[in-house]
């Protein structure tokens, strides 16, 4: 009879695939208390929510009535794309081009999805009221979780939280958009990006992830002038495919040099022939 080969005792926690967040997506993480997860999540969601604020008053100031305005928080709820076109109706910019660039702004929320998608692993039947939640705050606060259960608790709570928020405070500032004023003195409306800030820059550890951030805001930020809304932040993804192919190009002239002083490329015949010969070796020996 074969022998019976022992096997490591499974772990009780087994809520997804051993390629998901349960294997661990921080080496120095295993496990996180719901408590902080919780706390992280209605933290960026109370702070980013209070910024429904500013765009109430801004999309009242820009002519769009109060249904048109809580509409908009409530079936679009993109902050940014929100800003975006209510920003350019106010500036006298055609409904359909403000629109285009409010659509180009949202369209990184796709690529959030594709990702989220795998760490939170819903039934299919709740997939289409996740997708509504996908924005940046929620998956900053997903992506930061070690654990499936924590990625669903953070994802869930900041998204509810958030949504009921924004929503609130939207319909709040667009009735006393006269009584609050210039929303710029207040400065709500750079909470939610200082807030998305604050959570990605502790996840930047190495130098490629640093560079493609760097590169990233210099593209963005040289482009906002010159190119439509939404599309700077399209093309900022481009630092990540850029980054990778010069970082993976000098690997490749360092593998090169060192290979040359060698003796010779390691081309795979070659390496093949090394390991037979280490493998005669050791039968002579």
């Amino acid at each position: 009879m074969p022998e019976q080969t022992a096997h490591p005792p499974i772990s009780p926690d087994t809520t997804g695939p051993p390629s998901g967040p349960d294997t661990a997506t921080k080496p120095d993480t295993v496990t996180k208390p719901d408590a902080a997860v919780v706390r992280d999540a209605l933290g960026v969601g109370i702070a980013v929510g209070l910024s429904g604020f500013a765009f109430g008053v801004t999309s009242a100031g820009s002519g769009l009535s109060l249904l048109q305005t809580c509409a908009l928080s409530l079936l679009v709820f993109t902050g940014a794309s929100q800003f975006a076109l209510v920003g350019a109706l106010a500036a006298g910019g055609n409904p359909f081009t403000a629109a285009a660039g409010a659509f180009f702004l949202g369209v990184r929320n796709a690529f959030y999805g594709l990702r989220l998608s795998q760490l939170l692993a819903l039934p299919r039947a709740l997939r289409p009221l996740a997708a509504h939640w996908v924005i940046d705050e929620t998956t900053a606060v997903a992506l930061a979780q070690p654990t499936r259960r924590a990625v669903r608790i953070g994802f869930t709570l900041t998204g509810l939280t958030l949504y009921v928020l924004w929503n609130l405070t939207t319909f709040l500032g667009a009735l006393g958009a006269e009584a609050i004023g210039d929303t710029d003195a207040w400065g709500l409306d750079a909470a939610s990006p200082a807030v998305f800030l604050a959570l990605l820059a502790p996840m930047l550890r190495t130098t490629t992830e640093r560079l493609v951030a760097g590169l990233a805001v210099v593209l963005g930020l040289g482009l906002l002038p010159v190119l439509p809304a939404g599309v700077p932040v399209l093309v900022a993804a481009l630092a990540a495919p850029a980054v990778l192919w010069l970082t993976g190009r000098g690997l490749g002239t360092r593998r090169a040099e060192r290979a040359a002083q060698d003796g010779g490329p390691e081309t795979p015949d070659r390496t093949e022939k090394q390991a037979t010969g280490r493998g005669d070796e050791e039968e002579t020996r």
